[in-house]
């Protein structure tokens, strides 16, 4: 089997791909934990992208995609192979559409549209990460998700290039065919917006991002919501019948209402706390470990499932 120097010299002949080896992942993760990646390699190139993932299955080297790195977990041992990432941000405007490269911050994609007077990514304002990862997790807030907006998404499935429209995405709650294929890369987003007056969208989304900062502020290490919320009608008719109406949001439980009723507000383990404040945020407070924060987490959801009989489901992704 190539050694991590050989298959270092495979990827560093590939056009448009910067490669480096023994990487901190910590650095490229909002929860600023994670040891290092054998190699970590980037490009905004598809053609450099799809060479890597073939230079790497030819040589044996494990691969693992990721994007903004706000969702992750990485494992305090790294990764033993690639770490690639795909980071092209181009973002371009035509009539009703925006084109996106998967690698653009969604906050900017919102901005973009907003400024451009395009209605429907508005209420996305403050969702952490890049635009590839908002659509494989399908992404969203206050009653609407970017699959709404998604007219075709151009991806890379491992072999080649692939087109699929809204339809063949596959979308749910906070989910894609993408989320179930993950060896499938988003590469770019086409958006079909409705036109609207510029500085209203631009003022929703402002007051929308005052209050998420409020909750997240931008220099927490943390990944926002740990849990998935609930869909009401999905419940246990003995479980729904325990939560009050008023927590009850557009047909949505939040996570946060079963975590409270387990006395999950300010538990903590090492330097990884529940925030006092909402107990579906879990932060690092410093030199937090990997360790600490998936045994924190598996706390939570057993005392969610020996009290409610329910499972609380992470929105975070694994690495390692």
């Amino acid at each position: 089997m190539p050694t991590t120097e050989e298959t270092q010299v495979r990827l560093a002949e590939i056009p448009n791909l910067t490669v480096s080896a023994h990487a901190p992942l910590a650095r490229y993760t909002r929860f600023g934990i994670g040891g290092p990646a054998d190699l970590f390699a980037e490009t905004r190139d598809e053609q450099a992208f799809a060479a890597a993932v073939a230079a790497a299955r030819e040589s044996g080297t494990p691969v693992c995609v990721t994007g903004g790195g706000t969702n992750l977990i990485v494992a305090d041992q790294g990764f033993r192979g690639l770490v690639l990432r795909f980071s092209e941000d181009t973002l371009q405007a035509d009539g009703s559409r925006i084109m996106a490269g998967a690698g653009a911050v969604l906050q900017d994609l919102v901005d973009f549209a907003n400024h451009h007077g395009l209605q429907g990514l508005e209420t996305l304002a403050g969702i952490p990460g890049w635009v590839g990862a908002a659509v494989y997790g399908n992404a969203g807030a206050y009653g609407h998700s970017i699959s709404e907006r998604v007219s075709s998404v151009r991806f890379f499935d491992g072999d080649g290039v692939r087109v699929f429209d809204n339809r063949q995405c596959e979308f749910r709650y906070r989910e894609s065919i993408f989320k179930r294929r993950k060896e499938w890369i988003v590469f770019r987003v086409e958006l079909t917006l409705a036109a609207a007056v510029a500085g209203e969208l631009e003022e929703i989304s402002a007051g929308i991002l005052k209050v998420r900062n409020e909750k997240f502020p931008p220099t927490m290490k943390c990944a926002g919501s740990i849990f998935k919320n609930f869909l009401l009608r999905e419940l246990p008719p003995a479980v729904a019948a325990e939560v009050p109406a008023a927590v009850v949001r557009e047909g949505k439980i939040p996570a946060a209402w079963f975590l409270e009723q387990v006395g999950a507000k300010g538990m903590q383990l090492g330097d990884i706390h529940v925030a006092a404040y909402h107990a579906n945020l879990i932060y690092n407070a410093g030199q937090g470990t990997a360790r600490d924060l998936c045994a924190l987490i598996a706390e939570l959801k057993r005392r969610v499932r020996e009290r409610f009989g329910i499972a609380v489901e992470e929105e975070v992704q694994y690495v390692g």
